[in-house]
């Protein structure tokens, strides 16, 4: 009877190990599947790597890896900047775009969830949220900035100025934020932002909880 119980209980402790190895093995044959479609597009394109020492295709393979190893804890984000000359103002525009892409699709999130959570059972409070959105947003774009890690940039030029003659550039940067951190970061921006609102003041620990569950990636 011992035995059993032995064998019962290094079952019960090895099936969550078994389905996260399940888990991890089919997330790996996805992501892979994806690593040989962006090489293959990328490497069409004829963009090449931006600041870095690693080859395009090392570059790309560390970036899945990352997400792989960090599973839901983690999520991919991307900027892009176009019509420059110089590569480090490219780079910084590529940088700020992926800070506005986040921030946006958070503002977003939290926009849908009062609406249909809030404002549909109250009365005439939807318009007093505008100035807390376009506060959040903002805010968020700032305070994500600093969370996120940069995997690898990449640039391709898109033919000449017409009046300098100068090449242009256009150039795609890929960051992977902490879901946990990222979760920090949008709370931050919510204490700052409820100021502007009566309403998210009143609504508050809603609104926050929103918030806190973050969103689905597209």
């Amino acid at each position: 009877m011992k035995k059993l119980f032995i064998a019962l209980m290094t079952l019960c402790l090895l099936a969550p190990v078994s389905a996260d190895a399940q888990n991890n093995r089919a997330l790996g044959k996805v992501l892979k599947k994806e690593f040989k479609q962006k090489k293959k597009e990328l490497k069409k394109g004829k963009w090449e790597i931006y600041g870095s020492s690693f080859s395009l295709e090392t570059a790309l393979q560390r970036h899945y890896e990352k997400l792989l190893a960090g599973g839901e804890g983690v999520s991919e984000v991307q900027g892009f900047a176009s019509n420059f000359n110089s590569k480090n103002i490219g780079h910084q525009m590529s940088v700020n775009n992926a800070c506005n892409n986040y921030a946006r699709r958070a503002g977003s999130t939290v926009r849908g969830r009062i609406v249909s959570d809030i404002t549909a059972d109250a009365d005439n409070i939807d318009s007093e949220f505008d100035k807390f959105y376009a506060a959040y947003e903002s805010t968020v774009e700032k305070e994500i900035k600093g969370e996120m890690s940069e995997s690898f940039s990449i640039i391709r030029e898109v033919g000449k100025d017409k009046n300098s003659g100068k090449v242009m550039y256009e150039m795609q940067s890929f960051f992977i934020i902490d879901e946990n951190a990222a979760s920090r970061a949008r709370l931050r921006a919510f204490e700052i932002a409820k100021a502007e609102s009566e309403a998210a003041q009143k609504y508050a620990e809603q609104v926050s909880g929103f918030i806190e569950e973050g969103f689905e990636e597209e």
